[in-house]
Protein backbone atom coordinates (compact mmCIF):
# COMPACT_ATOMS: atom_id res chain seq x y z
CA UNK A 1 0.00 0.00 0.00
CA UNK A 2 1.34 3.15 -1.19
CA UNK A 3 0.07 7.00 -0.38
CA UNK A 4 1.51 10.52 -1.71
CA UNK A 5 2.74 12.69 0.88
CA UNK A 6 0.07 15.15 2.53
CA UNK A 7 1.54 18.02 0.27
CA UNK A 8 2.86 16.47 -2.42
CA UNK A 9 0.10 16.81 -5.37
CA UNK A 10 1.26 18.08 -8.33
CA UNK A 11 -1.28 20.62 -8.86
CA UNK A 12 0.14 22.98 -6.58
CA UNK A 13 1.86 26.06 -7.74
CA UNK A 14 5.25 25.94 -6.11
CA UNK A 15 6.10 28.97 -7.57
CA UNK A 16 3.46 30.82 -5.54
CA UNK A 17 4.80 29.44 -2.52
CA UNK A 18 8.22 30.36 -3.33
CA UNK A 19 7.36 33.92 -3.57
CA UNK A 20 5.52 33.78 0.14
CA UNK A 21 5.47 37.07 1.93
CA UNK A 22 7.79 36.52 5.56
CA UNK A 23 8.52 38.85 8.65
CA UNK A 24 11.99 37.66 8.89
CA UNK A 25 14.63 35.35 7.57
CA UNK A 26 17.47 33.30 9.37
CA UNK A 27 20.12 31.46 7.84
CA UNK A 28 21.16 27.74 10.21
CA UNK A 29 23.94 25.66 9.54
CA UNK A 30 23.06 22.12 9.63
CA UNK A 31 25.29 18.89 9.51
CA UNK A 32 25.04 18.90 5.81
CA UNK A 33 23.33 21.69 4.04
CA UNK A 34 22.17 25.51 4.83
CA UNK A 35 18.69 25.70 5.41
CA UNK A 36 17.08 29.41 5.60
CA UNK A 37 14.28 29.84 8.09
CA UNK A 38 11.13 32.52 6.91
CA UNK A 39 8.89 33.27 9.56
CA UNK A 40 5.62 33.68 7.24
CA UNK A 41 2.84 33.91 9.69
CA UNK A 42 2.66 34.63 13.11
CA UNK A 43 -0.39 35.61 15.88
CA UNK A 44 -1.69 32.05 15.51
CA UNK A 45 -3.26 30.46 18.30
CA UNK A 46 -1.94 27.34 19.41
CA UNK A 47 -1.62 25.83 15.14
CA UNK A 48 -1.49 22.14 14.84
CA UNK A 49 -1.73 21.69 11.70
CA UNK A 50 -1.40 23.23 8.06
CA UNK A 51 -1.71 22.30 4.06
CA UNK A 52 -1.27 23.92 0.88
CA UNK A 53 -3.92 24.85 -1.14
CA UNK A 54 -4.09 24.95 -4.61
CA UNK A 55 -3.00 28.97 -5.43
CA UNK A 56 0.00 28.06 -2.83
CA UNK A 57 -1.94 29.72 0.71
CA UNK A 58 -1.44 28.13 3.30
CA UNK A 59 -4.83 26.04 5.70
CA UNK A 60 -4.12 26.26 9.10
CA UNK A 61 -6.18 25.02 11.68
CA UNK A 62 -5.54 26.64 15.90
CA UNK A 63 -6.52 24.49 18.87
CA UNK A 64 -8.67 26.76 19.80
CA UNK A 65 -11.37 25.97 16.88
CA UNK A 66 -10.24 28.12 14.25
CA UNK A 67 -9.62 27.13 10.86
CA UNK A 68 -7.85 30.37 8.44
CA UNK A 69 -6.24 31.19 5.13
CA UNK A 70 -3.14 33.04 5.13
CA UNK A 71 -2.61 34.05 1.77
CA UNK A 72 -0.63 37.53 0.20
CA UNK A 73 0.49 37.73 3.83
CA UNK A 74 -2.65 38.36 5.84
CA UNK A 75 -4.81 35.78 8.18
CA UNK A 76 -8.34 35.55 6.60
CA UNK A 77 -11.30 35.68 9.50
CA UNK A 78 -11.91 32.54 10.68
CA UNK A 79 -13.74 30.08 8.14
CA UNK A 80 -17.37 29.36 8.99
CA UNK A 81 -18.88 26.29 9.17
CA UNK A 82 -16.21 24.14 11.80
CA UNK A 83 -17.73 21.69 14.00
CA UNK A 84 -17.44 23.11 17.32
CA UNK A 85 -14.62 21.49 19.58
CA UNK A 86 -13.60 21.20 23.16
CA UNK A 87 -10.79 23.53 23.38
CA UNK A 88 -9.51 22.21 27.06
CA UNK A 89 -6.12 20.76 28.04
CA UNK A 90 -4.61 19.21 25.02
CA UNK A 91 -8.02 19.11 22.79
CA UNK A 92 -9.29 21.12 20.15
CA UNK A 93 -9.30 21.42 17.13
CA UNK A 94 -6.25 19.16 15.34
CA UNK A 95 -5.49 18.13 11.95
CA UNK A 96 -6.35 19.08 8.91
CA UNK A 97 -5.67 17.33 5.47
CA UNK A 98 -7.06 17.61 1.83
CA UNK A 99 -8.31 15.15 0.01
CA UNK A 100 -6.20 13.61 -2.83
CA UNK A 101 -8.91 14.38 -5.31
CA UNK A 102 -9.31 17.91 -3.66
CA UNK A 103 -9.04 19.97 -6.52
CA UNK A 104 -12.05 18.49 -8.04
CA UNK A 105 -14.01 17.55 -4.72
CA UNK A 106 -12.73 20.53 -2.74
CA UNK A 107 -12.90 17.86 0.14
CA UNK A 108 -11.15 18.22 3.37
CA UNK A 109 -10.96 16.52 6.92
CA UNK A 110 -10.75 17.24 10.00
CA UNK A 111 -10.11 15.59 13.47
CA UNK A 112 -11.07 17.69 16.72
CA UNK A 113 -11.88 16.64 20.26
CA UNK A 114 -15.24 17.03 20.79
CA UNK A 115 -17.73 17.22 23.67
CA UNK A 116 -20.88 13.99 23.75
CA UNK A 117 -22.02 11.37 26.01
CA UNK A 118 -21.00 13.24 29.08
CA UNK A 119 -17.14 13.63 28.04
CA UNK A 120 -14.76 14.04 25.33
CA UNK A 121 -13.28 12.60 22.86
CA UNK A 122 -11.72 12.24 19.11
CA UNK A 123 -14.03 12.60 16.15
CA UNK A 124 -12.72 13.07 12.63
CA UNK A 125 -14.99 15.29 9.88
CA UNK A 126 -15.50 16.03 5.99
CA UNK A 127 -16.36 19.23 4.61
CA UNK A 128 -16.38 20.87 1.52
CA UNK A 129 -14.02 24.15 1.11
CA UNK A 130 -16.27 27.00 -0.39
CA UNK A 131 -14.58 28.17 -3.89
CA UNK A 132 -13.87 31.41 -1.85
CA UNK A 133 -12.36 29.84 0.77
CA UNK A 134 -14.98 31.48 3.75
CA UNK A 135 -16.99 28.20 5.01
CA UNK A 136 -17.34 24.44 5.32
CA UNK A 137 -20.04 23.20 3.22
CA UNK A 138 -21.49 19.51 3.45
CA UNK A 139 -20.07 18.72 7.36
CA UNK A 140 -20.34 15.44 8.71
CA UNK A 141 -18.92 13.11 11.06
CA UNK A 142 -17.47 10.16 10.00
CA UNK A 143 -16.30 8.76 12.66
CA UNK A 144 -16.00 9.15 16.51
CA UNK A 145 -14.73 7.68 19.80
CA UNK A 146 -17.53 4.75 21.00
CA UNK A 147 -16.30 5.49 24.26
CA UNK A 148 -15.51 9.34 25.71
CA UNK A 149 -14.04 10.30 28.63
CA UNK A 150 -13.79 12.89 31.56
CA UNK A 151 -10.31 13.60 30.70
CA UNK A 152 -8.91 16.27 28.38
CA UNK A 153 -5.37 15.02 27.40
CA UNK A 154 -3.76 11.91 24.77
CA UNK A 155 -6.57 12.36 21.84
CA UNK A 156 -4.05 11.88 18.71
CA UNK A 157 -4.54 12.99 16.43
CA UNK A 158 -3.04 12.60 12.69
CA UNK A 159 -4.75 11.86 9.65
CA UNK A 160 -2.52 9.82 7.42
CA UNK A 161 -3.80 8.97 3.42
CA UNK A 162 -3.42 5.67 1.67
CA UNK A 163 -3.30 5.16 -2.10
CA UNK A 164 -6.93 3.72 -2.26
CA UNK A 165 -8.05 7.58 -0.37
CA UNK A 166 -9.13 5.53 2.82
CA UNK A 167 -7.89 7.21 5.96
CA UNK A 168 -5.71 6.25 9.17
CA UNK A 169 -5.97 8.13 11.97
CA UNK A 170 -4.15 8.40 15.13
CA UNK A 171 -5.87 7.93 18.34
CA UNK A 172 -4.46 8.87 21.60
CA UNK A 173 -5.10 6.49 25.27
CA UNK A 174 -7.13 9.80 26.74
CA UNK A 175 -4.65 9.86 30.17
CA UNK A 176 -6.22 6.00 30.56
CA UNK A 177 -3.48 3.86 29.80
CA UNK A 178 -5.23 0.21 30.17
CA UNK A 179 -7.75 1.71 27.75
CA UNK A 180 -5.09 1.29 25.04
CA UNK A 181 -5.13 -2.77 25.47
CA UNK A 182 -9.59 -2.99 25.05
CA UNK A 183 -9.70 -4.42 21.68
CA UNK A 184 -13.37 -3.58 22.30
CA UNK A 185 -12.06 0.60 23.24
CA UNK A 186 -10.69 3.29 20.47
CA UNK A 187 -8.63 4.43 22.49
CA UNK A 188 -4.76 3.54 22.07
CA UNK A 189 -5.29 2.60 18.46
CA UNK A 190 -4.96 3.31 14.69
CA UNK A 191 -8.05 3.18 13.36
CA UNK A 192 -8.75 2.46 9.30
CA UNK A 193 -11.65 4.14 7.51
CA UNK A 194 -12.91 4.91 4.13
CA UNK A 195 -13.33 8.58 3.52
CA UNK A 196 -16.95 8.21 3.97
CA UNK A 197 -16.80 6.41 7.39
CA UNK A 198 -17.13 2.98 5.92
CA UNK A 199 -15.08 0.43 7.23
CA UNK A 200 -12.40 -0.80 4.74
CA UNK A 201 -12.39 -4.60 3.53
CA UNK A 202 -8.92 -5.19 4.64
CA UNK A 203 -9.40 -4.01 7.96
CA UNK A 204 -7.79 -7.18 10.03
CA UNK A 205 -11.16 -7.11 12.60
CA UNK A 206 -13.51 -6.36 9.73
CA UNK A 207 -16.39 -8.86 11.55
CA UNK A 208 -16.15 -7.30 15.09
CA UNK A 209 -15.89 -10.00 16.57
CA UNK A 210 -11.92 -9.56 18.67
CA UNK A 211 -12.19 -5.96 18.13
CA UNK A 212 -13.60 -2.93 17.04
CA UNK A 213 -14.36 -3.32 13.22
CA UNK A 214 -12.23 0.28 12.86
CA UNK A 215 -9.18 -0.94 14.52
CA UNK A 216 -5.98 -0.87 12.57
CA UNK A 217 -3.30 -1.42 15.63
CA UNK A 218 -3.80 -1.08 19.05
CA UNK A 219 -1.34 -0.50 21.94
CA UNK A 220 -0.67 3.08 21.68
CA UNK A 221 -0.16 6.03 23.59
CA UNK A 222 -0.45 9.40 21.87
CA UNK A 223 0.62 8.81 18.44
CA UNK A 224 0.78 12.33 17.19
CA UNK A 225 2.38 11.40 14.32
CA UNK A 226 1.56 9.41 11.46
CA UNK A 227 2.57 9.04 7.19
CA UNK A 228 3.12 6.62 4.86
CA UNK A 229 6.72 6.68 3.52
CA UNK A 230 6.63 6.99 -0.29
CA UNK A 231 9.33 4.60 -1.04
CA UNK A 232 8.39 1.25 0.13
CA UNK A 233 4.55 1.88 1.08
CA UNK A 234 5.06 1.37 4.75
CA UNK A 235 2.80 3.45 7.17
CA UNK A 236 4.76 4.93 10.64
CA UNK A 237 4.04 6.24 13.54
CA UNK A 238 6.08 8.40 16.02
CA UNK A 239 4.07 8.41 19.63
CA UNK A 240 4.74 10.27 23.14
CA UNK A 241 5.78 8.04 25.76
CA UNK A 242 5.60 8.69 28.99
CA UNK A 243 8.91 10.11 31.28
CA UNK A 244 11.10 8.81 27.72
CA UNK A 245 9.71 6.38 25.89
CA UNK A 246 8.67 8.00 22.70
CA UNK A 247 8.80 5.70 19.53
CA UNK A 248 8.38 5.34 16.22
CA UNK A 249 6.96 2.44 14.95
CA UNK A 250 6.33 0.21 11.94
CA UNK A 251 2.57 0.00 11.80
CA UNK A 252 0.90 -3.42 10.61
CA UNK A 253 -2.40 -4.71 10.76
CA UNK A 254 -3.60 -6.40 14.00
CA UNK A 255 -0.60 -5.93 15.91
CA UNK A 256 -0.17 -4.66 19.29
CA UNK A 257 2.33 -1.94 20.10
CA UNK A 258 2.39 -2.62 24.01
CA UNK A 259 1.48 0.16 25.67
CA UNK A 260 1.40 0.37 28.70
CA UNK A 261 2.17 -3.34 29.38
CA UNK A 262 6.13 -3.04 27.72
CA UNK A 263 7.71 0.42 27.17
CA UNK A 264 11.02 2.48 27.79
CA UNK A 265 9.69 4.75 30.01
CA UNK A 266 8.89 5.42 33.27
CA UNK A 267 5.66 7.37 34.50
CA UNK A 268 6.29 11.05 35.70
CA UNK A 269 6.29 9.54 39.42
CA UNK A 270 9.65 7.63 38.42
CA UNK A 271 7.65 4.35 39.25
CA UNK A 272 8.00 1.92 36.56
CA UNK A 273 5.57 0.90 33.89
CA UNK A 274 4.25 -2.39 32.93
CA UNK A 275 6.16 -5.54 32.58
CA UNK A 276 9.44 -4.11 31.40
CA UNK A 277 10.63 -3.04 27.89
CA UNK A 278 9.72 -6.41 25.65
CA UNK A 279 7.16 -8.99 26.07
CA UNK A 280 6.44 -12.02 23.68
CA UNK A 281 3.49 -11.13 20.99
CA UNK A 282 4.07 -7.55 21.67
CA UNK A 283 6.19 -5.23 19.11
CA UNK A 284 8.78 -3.64 19.79
CA UNK A 285 9.27 0.10 18.06
CA UNK A 286 12.26 0.84 15.76
CA UNK A 287 13.38 3.72 17.50
CA UNK A 288 12.57 5.20 20.79
CA UNK A 289 14.27 8.23 22.83
CA UNK A 290 15.09 8.66 26.47
CA UNK A 291 14.66 11.10 28.23
CA UNK A 292 11.72 12.00 25.51
CA UNK A 293 11.26 14.79 23.02
CA UNK A 294 7.35 15.29 23.13
CA UNK A 295 7.55 14.30 19.37
CA UNK A 296 4.69 16.05 17.25
CA UNK A 297 3.97 15.32 13.45
CA UNK A 298 6.20 12.95 11.44
CA UNK A 299 7.04 13.84 7.44
CA UNK A 300 9.20 11.18 5.52
CA UNK A 301 11.71 13.43 3.05
CA UNK A 302 11.47 12.91 -0.22
CA UNK A 303 11.70 16.09 -1.96
CA UNK A 304 13.20 17.88 -4.21
CA UNK A 305 14.96 20.68 -2.09
CA UNK A 306 16.98 18.88 0.25
CA UNK A 307 18.93 15.65 -1.36
CA UNK A 308 20.68 14.67 1.24
CA UNK A 309 17.87 14.35 3.46
CA UNK A 310 16.31 11.52 1.30
CA UNK A 311 14.62 8.80 3.16
CA UNK A 312 15.16 11.24 6.39
CA UNK A 313 12.51 11.01 9.08
CA UNK A 314 11.88 14.73 10.27
CA UNK A 315 9.97 14.68 13.21
CA UNK A 316 8.44 17.71 14.89
CA UNK A 317 8.71 18.14 18.85
CA UNK A 318 7.57 20.11 21.80
CA UNK A 319 10.19 19.41 24.05
CA UNK A 320 13.74 21.33 23.46
CA UNK A 321 11.81 23.19 20.68
CA UNK A 322 13.33 21.19 17.47
CA UNK A 323 13.56 19.40 14.29
CA UNK A 324 14.57 15.94 14.54
CA UNK A 325 16.20 14.80 11.53
CA UNK A 326 16.61 10.97 11.66
CA UNK A 327 18.90 9.05 9.56
CA UNK A 328 18.37 5.52 8.38
CA UNK A 329 21.15 3.64 6.89
CA UNK A 330 20.19 1.04 3.55
CA UNK A 331 18.15 -1.51 5.50
CA UNK A 332 15.98 1.39 6.97
CA UNK A 333 17.48 1.07 10.92
CA UNK A 334 18.09 4.76 12.27
CA UNK A 335 21.80 5.54 12.60
CA UNK A 336 21.80 8.72 13.32
CA UNK A 337 19.59 11.72 15.07
CA UNK A 338 20.81 15.96 14.57
CA UNK A 339 18.88 18.01 16.28
CA UNK A 340 17.85 21.45 14.22
CA UNK A 341 16.71 24.60 15.72
CA UNK A 342 16.78 23.49 19.17
CA UNK A 343 14.95 26.26 21.38
CA UNK A 344 15.30 28.91 18.51
CA UNK A 345 11.22 29.05 17.35
CA UNK A 346 9.25 27.44 19.92
CA UNK A 347 7.33 24.53 20.51
CA UNK A 348 7.12 22.38 16.78
CA UNK A 349 3.78 20.90 16.80
CA UNK A 350 3.73 20.30 12.77
CA UNK A 351 5.70 19.38 9.90
CA UNK A 352 5.42 19.27 6.80
CA UNK A 353 7.14 18.75 3.10
CA UNK A 354 5.81 21.81 0.82
CA UNK A 355 5.78 20.81 -3.38
CA UNK A 356 8.79 22.30 -3.64
CA UNK A 357 10.76 20.31 -1.28
CA UNK A 358 10.49 23.10 1.36
CA UNK A 359 9.50 22.44 5.28
CA UNK A 360 6.40 23.91 6.60
CA UNK A 361 6.79 23.75 10.41
CA UNK A 362 4.23 25.21 12.86
CA UNK A 363 5.13 26.41 16.58
CA UNK A 364 2.87 25.94 19.03
CA UNK A 365 2.80 28.66 21.33
CA UNK A 366 0.18 30.94 22.27
CA UNK A 367 1.53 33.38 19.67
CA UNK A 368 2.13 30.71 17.03
CA UNK A 369 4.17 30.97 13.77
CA UNK A 370 4.66 29.38 10.30
CA UNK A 371 7.57 28.76 9.54
CA UNK A 372 9.16 27.63 5.98
CA UNK A 373 12.63 25.87 5.95
CA UNK A 374 14.34 26.29 2.48
CA UNK A 375 17.48 25.73 1.16
CA UNK A 376 20.01 29.00 1.66
CA UNK A 377 20.96 30.97 -1.17
CA UNK A 378 24.76 29.75 -1.92
CA UNK A 379 25.84 32.76 -1.53
CA UNK A 380 23.81 33.48 1.97
CA UNK A 381 27.42 32.58 4.13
Amino acid sequence: MTTPSRLQFGFLATAVLAASPSFSADSVKTKTVEVQVDVVATGLEHPWAVEVLPDGSYLVTERSGRLRIFRDGKLSAPIAGVPVVNARGQGGLMDVALAPDFTTSRKIFLTAATVAKGGSGTEAFSATLSQDLTRLNDVRSIFAMKRFSNGNIQYGSRIAFAKDGSLFISIGDQGDRDRAQDWKDDAGSIIHINADGTIPDDNPFKDGVKALPEIWSKGHRNPQGIAFDSADGKLYTVEHGARGGDEINHIEPGKNYGWPIITYGRDYSGAEIGEGTAKEGLEQPLYYWDPSIAPGALAIYHGKMFPEWDGNFLVAALKFQLLSRMQRDESGAFVAEERIFDGSYGRMRDVVVAPDGALLILTDEDDGALLRVSRAPANSG
